[in-house]
């Protein structure tokens, strides 16, 4: 094998032009904290990372050196000066035993001379780089030192709590827009950003933004489905998650939702406004005495369990690793899944969103609950399958639902949608339902957990930035 098939930069190339440039390449080590090229030094050649890590800085006098982004192997740089005159414009600094090749600039004008599709490569991947550049200067950036982070998805909340608690050393740069392939060139020149539940990061996604120098990607929630994690280790990139930052907050909404949506609150706020006081369609049950399934027994789900064990309920737990001495703790008997359903008068739904679990309620489930069942839902939309959920709500099946997520809820949730008809004919038919109580994940809403979720997102982002390790419970993924 060529040793430069294994860069994008060569990938569109052929046999005959990757083996006519590794004839030219030249290899070269570096021992770590060793400084490979210096900003301002003449750039001849082009740098390519076979092993081990680079950091790309610029450094001034009065004072630190300010961290712009991170190689690894696969990665480049140099690229600008094979077709413009000009010194470094950083300074690249051995983080490990690295490996790499130098390419000569007049080297490679040789090769294009012979190889016309060579220079057209190279030209397409400046021309992105040029082009991503462009975008983000539009946005703020740092120019005192600081290291400047894109948060997308950032609401006034966000921005509060982040602001708070963010060290002198970030620069943070709130972005109301969504990450997804038309705005990840937003991020370019951030060596971190942070995205929410709703931000698309596939592959696509992930190459742009490692194209723009981001390493990092961490998220302000728990969930990671909406990441392309094989994507992510393959462009380099670290992400992480918070993944505790107030179990107590969504279990209290959880329970919550099941309060109003027994006692029918929602409905009976609306009628005492309107200066209707009759208790007509009102009824609900005692919860006390009735069985409740806990599907996902973890942080969350724990914590929903000591409330409806203070209901007085009868617990049954579902979990992919069920814990005889936690179900001792809690009260709780693990059960298999069709045992829980068919038992529950209550069904709250805490487990993670991944294949297993997709559309744990789906026609095939709903068949066998018991006649009135009330499933609540603050997890992840996708474990209910709407149009079975809705079909169980116009047979009677299912009693009622309260939701505070949404299977299709991207591009609907957290936004104002007032002013125009709802485009979701199911998410409209939900909310048509007397016996539907739907809130807009809202279950992580409250100032402890945003300041927990600020604190370990900007602590992660600081621990990768100055090259130490995330903490193991929120690391998701990072580079072979």
């Amino acid at each position: 094998m060529n040793n430069l098939e294994g860069f994008d930069l060569f990938a569109e190339l052929g046999s005959e032009v990757l083996d006519d440039l590794a004839a030219v390449a030249r290899p070269a080590r570096f021992a770590d904290g060793a400084v490979i090229f210096r900003e301002g030094d003449p750039a001849e050649d082009l740098f390519l990372v076979r092993s081990g890590q680079v950091q790309v800085e610029r450094r001034r006098d009065d004072g630190p050196a300010q961290v712009i982004n991170q190689l690894r192997p696969g990665d480049y740089a140099g690229l600008t000066s094979l077709f413009v005159d000009k010194p470094r414009s950083a300074t690249l600094v051995a983080k490990s035993q690295v490996a790499c090749w130098l390419i000569e600039r007049k080297a490679i004008h040789r090769l294009i001379l012979r190889h016309a599709r060579l220079g057209a490569v190279l030209l397409r991947h400046l021309s992105v780089r040029f082009r991503t550049e462009s975008a983000a200067l539009a946005g703020p950036a740092s120019n005192d030192g600081r290291t400047p982070i894109a948060v997308f998805d950032a609401k006034p909340y966000d921005r509060s709590h982040l602001s708070s608690r963010c060290p002198d050393s970030l620069a943070l740069r709130f972005l109301d827009t969504r990450l997804n392939e038309d705005t990840a060139a937003m991020a370019v020149g951030c060596p971190a950003v942070s995205i929410f539940v709703n931000d698309r990061a596939d592959a696509a996604v992930l190459a742009r933004l490692a194209a723009g120098g981001t390493r990092h990607v961490a998220l302000r929630c728990a969930g990671f489905n909406n990441v392309d994690l094989e994507a992510a280790k393959r462009c380099g990139l670290i992400v992480s998650r918070v993944p505790a930052y107030s179990p107590y907050a969504v279990a209290e909404h959880a329970a919550a939702l099941l309060l109003a949506l027994n006692r029918r609150i929602h409905r009976a706020y609306l009628r005492v406004r309107e200066g209707n006081f009759t208790l007509n369609q009102l009824e609900g049950i005692d919860l006390h005495g009735r069985t409740c399934a806990v599907l996902g027994v973890g942080r969350i789900g724990q914590c929903f369990a000591r409330i409806a064990q203070g209901l007085g309920m009868r617990l049954l737990g579902w979990d992919a690793r069920p814990d005889p001495a936690l179900a001792a703790e809690l009260g709780l008997e693990f059960v298999p899944l069709a045992q829980a359903l068919a038992e529950a008068d209550v069904i709250s739904l805490h487990a993670p969103l991944v294949p297993e679990t997709r559309h744990l309620i789906c026609a095939e489930t709903v068949a066998t609950l018991k006649p009135g069942v009330l499933i609540i839902n603050t997890s992840r939309g996708a474990l209910i399958h709407t149009e079975a959920l809705i079909t169980g709500l116009k047979s009677g099946r299912i009693g009622g639902a309260g939701l505070d997520v949404y299977e299709e809820e991207e591009g609907v949730f957290f936004e104002d949608l007032s002013a125009r008809p709802l485009q979701d004919d199911a998410l409209a038919s939900l909310l048509s339902y007397p016996n539907v109580l739907i809130t807009s994940h809202q279950a992580f809403l409250t100032h402890d957990a945003l300041d927990a979720i600020a604190s370990t997102t900007l602590a992660d982002i600081a621990a990768v930035l100055a090259g130490r390790e995330v903490p193991p419970a929120n690391l998701v993924a990072k580079p072979d």
